[in-house]
C-alpha cells in the first residue's frame, strides 16, 4: 500500500491547530486553564468548541491508522518499540519539560515563592502539594498536556495483545469470513454517532473527564474506540473511497450539527424560554446528539478532504513529520512561560496573543532545530529515532495533547 501522505499532513496540521487551541485557552472566557490573560472573551467559545469536539478523536484515529498501515509482523518487538517511544518521552516530559507549567501556575496564583530551582527540588520528590497549588498537585507531579502519551501506551499494548490472539491459526478461517461481510454505507456514519451520543448522554454525566488515566471512563469511552477504529479502517479501501465521495455531504452535515449545538448552548446561556409543544422537546438530548453528529461527520469530512488536498509528497512534510513530536512536548511549556511574562505588560488583545503564538512557534523551532535534533541522547527523549545520514521519519503513532 502506498504511503498515505494525507495522514502525515493531517497529523502536522492537527498539531499546528493544537498550538492555536492552547493559546486560545489563555483568552477564552469561563474555561479553566493554567494561566488566564486579562483579555478574555466569550466570543472565542464558538470556535474553540468547534475545534474541541474532534481534535482529540482525530489524533487517536490517526495513531490507530498509522499503526494499521504499518501492520507490524513482530508484535513483541513492536510493543517494545512503542513503549520506548511513548514512555521515555512521557517520563522525560513529566520531570523535565512540564515542570515549568506548574511552577508558573503556582507562582501566578501566589501559592509559592519565586525560585524555579527550589520548586524543582520539591517537585521532583513526587510528594502531594497543598490542594490547589497547581493542576494535579494532589499527585505531586503532573503530565498536563502529555496525558495523551499516557493513554496511547495502554491502548497500543491492548491492541497488540488482541492482534497476538487474532493471529492464531485456528482463528484465520472465521476471521476471513467476517472480513467478507459487507458493511452497509450507513453503518460507517450512524454507528459511530450512536456510540458517541451514548457516551455523551450516559457516560459523561457519570464520569467527567479528568485526564488522570484511572477512572477517566468518558475519555476512554471516546478515545479507545477511535484508536481501534483507526487501526481497523487503515487499509480498508472501500471505507476511504466512501469518505472521499462523501466529503461534501459530511461537511454540510457537520456544519448543520455544530450550528444546532452552538445555537442551543447560546439559548441556554441566555435563558431563552420556550412554550407549548417546544417545551416538551428534550433539548439537552438534542444538543448532545448534535454534538455527536458533528464530531463524527467533521472527522469524515477532514479525512475526505485530506485525501483530495493533502495526499501528495510535500517538500516540507518529512521535516514537519519529525518535528511534530518535539513540538508537541515543548509547546505548552514554552507558551505558559511566555504568557506569564507577557500578561503583566498589558500589551492589548491583539498584540499579546500574537506574541504568545509567534513566540511559542519560535521557541519550539529553536529548541527542536538547534538542540533536540543535534544532541544524540536527547532525540529519544523527544520521541525521535537515532540520527542517520538521511532522516526519513517513519509513519508511527504520534502524540497529541489536550
Amino acid at each position: 500500500m502506498n504511503r498515505r501522505h494525507d495522514i502525515d499532513a493531517l497529523r502536522v496540521i492537527a498539531f499546528g491547530l493544537l498550538i492555536l487551541y492552547h493559546a486560545g485557552m489563555l483568552y477564552v472566557a469561563d474555561w479553566d486553564f493554567h494561566l488566564k490573560s486579562t483579555y478574555v472573551s466569550e466570543g472565542l467559545q464558538g470556535g474553540m468548541i468547534a475545534l474541541n469536539r474532534w481534535r482529540m478523536p482525530l489524533l487517536f484515529l490517526i495513531s490507530g491508522i498509522a499503526l494499521g498501515l504499518l501492520r507490524p509482523a513482530q508484535l513483541g518487538r513492536a510493543a517494545l518499540l512503542r513503549s520506548w517511544r511513548l514512555l521515555l518521552p512521557l517520563l522525560f516530559g513529566m520531570f523535565v519539560v512540564v515542570p515549568i507549567q506548574p511552577y508558573y501556575e503556582a507562582l501566578a496564583h501566589g501559592h509559592i515563592e519565586p525560585g524555579l530551582g527550589q520548586f524543582l527540588l520539591r517537585y521532583w520528590q513526587v510528594r502531594p502539594w497543598p490542594a490547589g497549588t497547581f493542576s494535579g498537585a494532589e499527585f505531586g507531579i503532573t503530565w498536563n498536556h502529555l496525558w495523551y502519551l499516557a493513554y496511547l501506551w495502554p491502548y497500543t499494548m491492548l491492541l497488540l495483545g488482541v492482534l497476538a490472539v487474532l493471529r492464531q491459526p485456528w482463528l484465520q478461517a472465521p476471521l476471513a469470513r467476517i472480513r467478507q461481510l459487507p458493511v452497509p454505507a450507513a453503518a460507517w456514519v450512524l454507528l459511530p454517532i450512536a456510540c458517541e451520543a451514548f457516551n455523551l448522554l450516559w457516560v459523561m454525566p457519570r464520569w467527567e473527564p479528568t485526564h488522570a488515566l484511572f477512572g477517566d471512563w468518558f475519555v476512554h469511552a471516546e478515545s479507545l474506540p477511535s484508536f481501534l477504529l483507526g487501526y481497523a479502517v487503515a487499509r480498508n479501501e472501500t471505507f476511504w473511497a466512501r469518505v472521499r465521495r462523501w466529503r461534501w455531504a459530511t461537511l454540510g452535515v457537520a456544519a448543520l450539527c455544530i450550528g444546532v449545538e452552538l445555537g442551543l448552548r447560546t439559548a441556554g446561556r441566555h435563558h431563552v424560554e420556550v412554550h407549548g409543544v417546544w417545551a416538551q422537546v428534550p433539548w439537552y438530548a438534542v444538543e448532545r446528539i448534535a454534538r455527536a453528529g458533528y464530531t463524527w461527520t467533521a472527522l469524515l469530512a477532514i479525512f475526505g478532504w485530506g485525501q483530495v488536498a493533502l495526499n501528495r509528497p510535500f517538500r516540507w512534510l518529512p521535516y514537519c513529520t519529525e518535528a511534530v513530536y518535539p513540538w508537541y512536548m515543548l509547546h505548552q511549556s514554552v507558551m505558559i512561560a511566555l504568557a506569564f511574562w507577557l500578561i503583566p505588560l498589558h500589551l492589548g488583545p491583539v498584540v499579546e496573543p500574537l506574541l504568545v503564538v509567534a513566540g511559542t512557534a519560535a521557541g519550539c523551532l529553536l529548541l527542536h532545530e538547534c538542540v533536540i535534533r543535534r544532541v544524540a541522547w536527547l532525540r529519544p527523549c523527544f520521541g525521535l529515532k537515532a540520527r542517520r545520514r538521511e532522516v526519513i521519519p517513519a509513519l508511527a503513532p504520534a502524540p497529541a495533547a489536550g
